[in-house]
């Protein structure tokens, strides 16, 4: 006989999964205790915030600023690369991966989400999502009140303009705008030019 499979197996596996379940809710009570508390600190206090957000993240590059008011669903599941910046009220629904390069900058009241819901008024009734990672390359600029929708990849050197809605893989080299965000222009990787000096 086939061992049936527990929720939380079926959302580590990207399966439709009872968001209700006691296993499934247990994973969100670190999130729910330490946004807590990293959002009870000061901003002034730099040094403590960025204890907070180790302890809270799965991953986390050097200099790390995540301001108030931040929440997430897990914590566990966010890797951040160097110098990442979340502004206010961000929130990562971090069911699933989230996955983030160095040099990130994400503007107020933007919202990355793993998790998804059916069209099937019967199978939300019966509390039923499904989870999809995302993942965010290097030097990306997301602007403010963006949404980054499941399953998501972005490049690197990528601008998201502000208010725009992500719903499918975005290339390298590129600024998106829009509703659904749709490529707008190429941009050019300056990374590897080595100022002349006496220039900025």
């Amino acid at each position: 006989m086939e061992e049936k499979l527990t929720e939380l197996e079926k959302l580590d596996a990207g399966l439709e999964y009872d968001f209700w379940d006691e296993g499934v809710n247990s994973r969100k009570l670190h999130a729910v205790e330490g946004c807590a508390k990293l959002n009870a600190i000061p901003v002034t206090e730099d040094k403590a915030r960025e204890t907070a957000v180790r302890e809270l993240f799965g991953s986390v590059g050097s200099n790390p600023t995540v301001l108030p008011v931040f929440s997430c669903d897990n914590g566990k599941n966010i890797h951040v690369g160097e110098d990442f910046l979340a502004n206010y009220n961000v929130t990562i629904l971090d069911i699933a991966p989230v996955t983030i390069g160095d040099y990130v900058m994400i503007g107020p009241n933007t919202l990355i989400a793993t998790v998804n819901h059916p069209l099937s008024p019967r199978k939300r009734r019966g509390h039923i999502a499904q989870a999809k990672p995302v993942s965010i390359g290097r030097d990306v600029w997301i602007g403010g009140n963006c949404t980054i929708l499941p399953g998501v990849t972005i490049g690197n050197n990528v601008v998201v303009a502000a208010g725009a809605v992500v719903t499918k893989d975005v290339p390298d080299n590129c600024i998106v705008a829009g509703v659904p965000a749709k490529v707008i222009k190429e941009i050019h990787d300056d990374t590897d030019v080595t100022p002349e000096i006496g220039t900025n």
